[in-house]
């Protein structure tokens, strides 16, 4: 019984430090930091140039679909790596394979979509 106590001791631990570093952190720099009432230091920095206008433009929305493309691509980059790094010395079972063959070709069914939604495109 002991020893599955002693077991969980480092996770205690792991846990106590996970739990009291962040705001302690926060604390700390709250006390530490330098503070400036200054009214430039609530002005917009643009390379040193004088803002000119307004900062709410509007963007195009493709912008925002080359985000969500590379995030769900990112995301098979994220999870293939680990998988294609566990199972190289070892043998790859049949139900693995098939597995991430259907992660892939859900992934290549999304690309598709894209492609065929024109939302790779740059300029329509």
């Amino acid at each position: 019984m002991t020893g599955i106590i002693d077991s969980y001791i480092p996770v205690a631990i792991f846990l106590a430090v996970g739990l009291i570093m962040p705001p302690v952190t926060m604390f700390l720099v709250k006390q530490l930091s330098p503070r400036s009432r200054a009214a430039n230091k609530y002005t917009t920095y643009e390379s040193g140039s004088i803002p000119t206008g307004t900062a709410r433009i509007q963007f195009n929305v493709e912008y925002y679909l080359y985000a969500i493309a590379f995030v769900l691509f990112d995301i098979e980059v994220l999870f293939l790596y680990p998988w294609a790094t566990v199972y190289k010395g070892h043998g790859i079972t049949t139900i693995a394979v098939v597995e991430m063959l259907v992660f892939v070709f859900i992934l290549l069914f999304g690309y598709l979509y894209l492609w065929k939604k024109e939302a790779l495109t740059w300029v329509k």
